[in-house]
């Protein structure tokens, strides 16, 4: 296996299209570029490019709906003895299934003295204390730890609410933080 360096923005990108949860970078390309293992790049270069331009294209609702409940019956989620773990894994997910749905539901969602959300830890610390910002995997953002679970319940419920989620879904999700 060879290692690449890329940038952050086309690391935000290439995670964005993460389908599910332990997804490695190299078969999120292998699917957006349509190229399988041991497929020659002469027969791939072809329809290389017209596949990357559409495969920006989002989840449908269903396909949405399917992940999040893949997320809850995961291993890797089952393992999770935190609620602040499950949380990260929650709002990973979230973003991967639609980051322009989920940056306009963290905007709205503010406390009364902290910022819940913001693209670097800075943001956080300096409006709160004792906040414990930790990096959400897979995204661009930062999200404050040190909340209790309810109020993590509540932001998971304001964000799936936001993105138009079914309810029953939404319960679902809360119930297991």
């Amino acid at each position: 296996m060879k290692t690449i360096e890329v940038d952050e923005e086309l690391y935000r990108y290439i995670a964005s299209h993460t389908q599910h949860i332990g997804e490695s970078a190299s078969d999120i390309l292998r699917r957006m570029l349509k190229f399988s293992a041991g497929q020659s790049v002469a027969a791939s270069s072809a329809t290389g490019a017209k596949q990357a331009a559409s495969a920006s294209v989002e989840a449908r609702p269903q396909d949405r709906v399917r992940a999040v409940r893949e997320l809850l019956l995961s291993d890797e989620y089952a393992e999770q003895k935190k609620a602040v773990n499950r949380f990260m894994l929650i709002l990973s997910t979230l973003y991967t299934l639609d980051p322009k749905a989920f940056a306009a539901a963290t905007e709205s969602l503010l406390g009364r003295t902290r910022v819940y959300f913001a693209g670097n830890q800075q943001t956080l610390v300096q409006n709160g204390t004792h906040t414990k910002p930790q990096h959400i995997p897979g995204t661009p953002y930062w999200v404050i730890t040190n909340t209790n679970t309810g109020r993590k319940r509540s932001m998971v419920e304001h964000i799936m609410q936001s993105m138009q989620f079914p309810a029953e879904l939404i319960d679902k999700v809360c119930g297991t933080l």
